[in-house]
């Protein structure tokens, strides 16, 4: 006679799913408003669920045996207990971890009254799942009684599966998705080719856009017409350093410029010849974000500090937000930095060394990304670039991992020190990159926020902890922050598309001032002192939106 029934082992996948939901309540990098925190409690609570189901159905199918009766009684209150107290344990210091984060990042307290909303956000969101999860099995049922007529039942089974699988794919990847990609990109498309609120292409001749120029107004889009208008002036300039100053040269191809990156790199690189570029003491080949954005903050600071003596050259190659992009268009940054770059280096050194700009490689996020990349072993042994100054770099970005393994590990990790400092540096909002002194040929500056996703996102932590959260929590993250396999795989996520949402300073909202000192580190611009670095930063305090124009 069996001892033992299938029923010990049915509330399982429940327990996992609660304990799960109560890791989510913990902290991570990114302060989390009350619905964002149900819609991802629902979720991991779901995928506990999920995660349950399948170890019981392993169990069931290697026929190993489960408790009945009072066992299994005892055994339920024995697992269930534990998990209730720690879920409610959670729900009590959901508010207050939350708010540790936000205390950190000089943000309002939010108070514990969207609790029970919060709650019912999961749940919904579990029921959906489940429900979703209870119709997939109905269709898999279904196919497998189908099969059983044509095969034996372990190939229906495994062939059913695999057909599901399929039609999971078909209708999300190639259907429901698609299309949501493919309105995305028009719709962003679209809203760069509205051109009745856009500012009217300039008149004069020398100005980029204008009847001169090689650059066509119109297929600049909004980002780069913001981008060659906004900046401030040799006038803003003048006045701020109390020295005659020049009017910054910005060049911009917008991705409707041609059909191809290196099409697009060429004429962006003739049309900065045309204007005197190469003239100039300082000359920065910047990569935008996947919309084409560049931040005023990382460009106007550098602009102030050389007295206007500076060119800067740029290129779109998406329409997309950055985390589309980089998953959608992973080639699109990367053909286009590689083309631009070559195409700057490549006559950047046929000109006589001492009547030639320094040069420079400049990109903040998806930009760093492509740019790093595009750095490649020409412009960093052949005749090299005189530095470099990237801001936010992704994850995946190769160089950056390359020089991680190179980092001293006594060292943060989330702010490392890399051989003796003459090449690579580190700065955040807390540290700055060590001021220009020290330094070999080449100097690169790497500005990354200790809590930002984009940065220190590891796919790994859906079972490993990060490094990061094995060292002493940084000024702007939480203490109480857990790791938990899986759930803080899904907590990473989320943060990641929250990232921009975090104040000015934290997270992956570049701050203006934050630039001025690893510029500084990186340029060595003549005649600037640190009291001229503590002033320009007080004059940038507008915002990393607002960058440092005038404001008279």
């Amino acid at each position: 006679m069996r001892i033992f029934e299938r029923s010990g082992l049915k509330i399982l996948p429940f327990l996992l799913g609660l304990l799960f939901f109560a890791a989510s309540l913990t902290p991570s990098l990114i302060p989390r408003e009350w619905v964002v925190q149900g819609v991802l409690g629902g979720l991991v609570t779901a995928l506990g669920y999920l995660i349950g189901r399948i170890i019981m159905g392993a169990w069931w199918v290697m026929e190993l045996p489960t408790l009945k009766g009072r066992a299994a009684t005892i055994f339920h209150a024995v697992l269930t207990l534990p998990v209730l107290i720690l879920l409610f344990i959670c729900l009590r210091q959901s508010n207050i971890w939350q708010n540790d984060i936000r205390s950190r990042m000089g943000m309002e307290l939010a108070d514990s009254s969207q609790t029970v909303q919060m709650v019912l956000v999961a749940a919904t969101v579990f029921g959906a799942l489940f429900l979703l999860g209870f119709l997939m099995r109905i269709t898999f049922n279904v196919l497998q009684r189908r099969l059983y007529l044509f095969m034996p039942a372990r190939t229906a089974n495994i062939i059913g599966l695999a057909l599901m699988a399929i039609l999971v794919v078909i209708v999300t990847r190639d259907g429901i998705l698609d299309r949501v990609i493919a309105n995305l990109d028009e719709s962003v498309t679209i809203a760069q080719d509205l051109f009745d609120t856009a500012p009217p292409a300039p008149t004069d001749e020398e100005a980029v856009g204008g009847k001169a120029s090689l650059i066509d107004w119109d297929a600049m889009g909004k980002p780069g017409r913001d981008y060659v208008t906004r900046g401030p002036s040799a006038a803003d300039i003048a006045r701020f350093t109390g020295r005659d100053a020049l009017q910054p040269i910005r060049v911009y191809a917008g991705l409707a410029q041609a059909d191809t990156p290196q099409l697009r790199a060429d004429i962006a690189l003739g049309e900065l010849k045309r204007l005197g570029g190469f003239d100039r003491k300082v000359l920065i080949v910047a990569l935008p974000t996947g919309t084409g954005w560049l931040d005023p903050g990382a460009v106007d600071t550098v602009e102030y500090m050389h007295g206007g003596d500076i060119a800067t050259i740029a290129v779109q190659y998406s329409y997309l937000q950055s985390p589309l992009a980089l998953i959608l268009e992973t080639r699109s940054g990367l053909d286009q930095a590689v083309a631009l770059i070559s195409a700057v280096h490549s006559y950047w050194k046929t000109l006589p060394e001492d009547a030639r700009p320094k040069l420079y490689i400049h990109g903040l996020s998806l930009g760093a990304w492509s740019s790093m990349h595009g750095t490649g072993l020409f412009a960093l042994l052949d005749d090299p670039i005189n530095g470099a100054l990237w801001a936010g770099p992704p994850f995946p970005s190769d160089r950056w991992i390359r020089v991680y393994a190179d980092r001293d590990p006594d060292s943060p990790y989330v702010r490392p020190t890399i051989g003796d400092g003459r090449i690579v540096r580190f700065a955040s909002h807390t540290e700055d990159a060590g001021g220009p002194d020290g330094w070999g040929t080449i100097r690169i500056v790497y500005l990354q926020y200790s809590s930002d996703p984009i940065v220190f996102y590891e796919p790994a932590s859906l079972f490993r902890r990060p490094e990061w959260m094995r060292e002493p929590a940084a000024e702007d993250v939480s203490s109480h922050m857990t790791f938990m396999p899986v759930v803080t795989q899904f907590q990473l996520a989320v943060d990641m598309a929250l990232a921009t949402t975090a104040p000015a300073g934290h997270g992956h909202s570049y701050y203006g001032p934050d630039y001025v000192r690893p510029w500084v580190a990186v340029t060595n611009p003549e005649n600037w002192s640190e009291a001229d670095s503590a002033r320009l930063a007080a004059h940038c305090n507008g915002g990393f939106k607002l960058g440092c124009r005038n404001s008279d």
